[in-house]
């Protein structure tokens, strides 16, 4: 059965979290990172890199592309975040890095939690151990939407 109810995150357990990792990797807490993650937990669209830096550059005029694309890294590299695999779009992002699987309307391109247990349950074949060991199983659903079918469930 799959579940679509978004396990929100908060600002204060993701800064937590935030200030654990980057004592442990001695990362700076710098103002612009601390607002990078604040747009990033608060959003539930699975923003790009240019849609965290319009966003958070409203609040700090100064800050650059480029410091959001190499926040944006750090942040994966360190698993903050995690990038949604989306192919021929913008690299999209979430901060629930709960185990949780993406919707990707091909239309809209709008993304969607769900959240599919029998999934996530499922022995891997043997033969999988040959291919190396398997740190993470995520699953990318891609389709069209309701809204973008006008909630007919039906193609249009």
């Amino acid at each position: 059965m799959l579940q679509t109810e978004s396990m929100a995150m908060d600002f204060d357990s993701a800064l937590e979290r935030f200030k654990v990792i980057s004592q442990d990797k001695g990362l700076r807490l710098t103002h612009q990172r601390l607002e990078i993650l604040r747009e990033l937990v608060g959003a539930k669209d699975h923003p790009s890199a240019e849609m965290v830096f319009g966003r958070v550059r409203r609040r700090l005029p100064t800050i650059s592309l480029d410091t959001v694309y190499r926040t944006l890294s750090t942040f994966d590299d360190l698993g903050l975040i995690m990038r949604v695999p989306v192919t021929g779009d913008q690299g999209r992002f979430d901060a629930d890095t709960s185990p949780h699987h993406h919707f990707v309307c091909s239309r809209c391109k709008s993304i969607y939690d769900f959240f599919w247990e029998e999934f996530d349950q499922l022995v891997l074949p043997g033969d999988s151990e040959a291919l190396g060991r398997v740190d993470d199983r995520r699953v990318v659903v891609r389709g069209v939407c309701q809204g973008c079918l006008g909630g007919s469930g039906r193609d249009a």
